[in-house]
């Protein structure tokens, strides 16, 4: 998973313009994160069509704010720039609850 360094919105808006991608927001000290993360790697090969984003929570605070990402772990799907969905909650998040979001993402076709 590519880790997304310190970015304005308008800069991660411009990286993920094209293409499918997953924002991952975590942060170290966090325990739910902790306990996702070990499932991350079959998660990304599951679902290889989206570009996993890990994003520092702390390290990246303001954009968290702008995109009202106020629990962590927590995920954003994009496509082409556009939010597909979001799993945003405070709550630990297990590999079939991560799995079901993306399978309940709207399908988008070019």
């Amino acid at each position: 998973m590519e880790a997304l360094p310190k970015v304005t919105r308008a800069e991660l808006l411009e990286q993920i313009k094209s293409g499918k991608y997953m924002l991952f927001f975590s942060a170290d000290w966090c325990p739910d994160c902790r306990f996702i993360k070990p499932a991350m790697p079959e998660i990304e090969a599951e679902y290889s069509d989206f570009t996993f984003l890990a994003v520092d929570r702390d390290e990246n605070i303001d954009l968290a704010a702008e995109l009202n990402i106020f629990g962590i772990p927590s995920f954003i799907a994009y496509q082409d720039g556009k939010e597909l969905g979001r799993f945003v909650n405070k709550d630990r998040k297990t590999k079939v609850e991560v799995e079901k979001f993306i399978n309940e993402l709207p399908v988008t076709t070019k």
